[in-house]
């Protein structure tokens, strides 16, 4: 409103702010239905003049009884009003999103925002989330107060409902203190035993389980390249020995050419 009033002058925006202060507060919001000077006032001035207070001798003595009950009831609907678009705003924000609550004991996913964690969020290839962590208090549906690690001590311990996420798969907390390895037990070894199991990776990834399978999947590469080099070893040797054909005639005649196989016409 203030930029089409002022379209290019705009070194009289301190002359144009009383009167496009005074045209907004006597415009209806589409919220109360009504404009804040009916709200605050009980009545919508005309002009400015409407709003300066009468002398002692000239003003009006009314029932100040049905001057209360009018307010009441304008405030009344004003609220009911408040009430109603706010529950249409928030249905027509929630479709088709799901409600997920969280109560205390339960190990929730942290997404690390950037303006909350500046120094874990420092670099595009950080990781952008961090848990398991437990939840300790539900302040309500939408906020919850988490224990967090000494790590993150100079943070604040609750976080909006938005930034959590259920925790899938066998629990592990980040909280809990363990020595190097034992969380990480249930991992299964690629090498362990013939008949094991593929890796279950069910849950987030910690920085602890991460190393592991970084050095399972380094063995398991190394397996692999050991039986390619192996069998293409034995394959050299088997071409070596059949490199030459006896003929029916007695003549030897190379089988292999330098595109390949090459049939004999024997």
């Amino acid at each position: 409103m203030l930029r089409a009033v002022l379209k290019k002058n705009l070194k009289l925006w301190e002359d144009c702010l009383p009167h496009v202060e005074f045209a907004y507060n006597r415009a209806v919001h589409s919220t109360t239905n009504s404009c804040p000077f009916e709200i605050v006032y009980g009545f919508k001035p005309h002009t400015p003049m409407d709003l300066l207070p009468l002398p002692l001798q000239e003003q009006v003595n009314l029932d100040a009884t049905k001057r209360l009950e009018f307010i009441k009831r304008l405030h009344a609907e004003t609220r009911k009003n408040i009430e109603q678009k706010s529950a249409q705003y928030a249905k027509q924000a929630n479709k088709g999103k799901k409600k997920v609550t969280f109560q205390p004991g339960d190990l929730v996913w942290l997404h690390l925002r950037k303006d909350r964690f500046p120094q874990q969020r420092n670099s595009k290839l950080s990781p952008r989330g961090d848990g398991s962590f437990k939840v300790l208090q539900q302040i309500n549906d939408n906020a919850n107060k988490l224990e967090l690690p000494p790590e993150y001590s100079n943070m604040s311990t609750i976080f909006n409902v938005k930034d959590l996420l259920p925790l899938a798969g066998k629990p592990e907390s980040r909280t809990t203190p363990s020595q190097e390895g034992e969380a990480n037990e249930d991992i299964p070894s690629i090498h362990s035993s013939p008949n094991e199991t593929t890796l279950d990776i069910a849950g987030p990834i910690t920085r602890s389980r991460a190393k592991q399978l970084e050095k399972e999947i380094h063995s398991q590469v190394n397996a692999n390249l050991m039986f390619n080099n192996q069998f293409i070893l034995n394959e050299s040797m088997f071409l070596s020995s059949c490199s030459n054909v006896l003929r029916n005639d007695g003549v030897y005649e190379p089988a292999w050419d330098e595109d390949g196989f090459k049939p004999l016409d024997i």
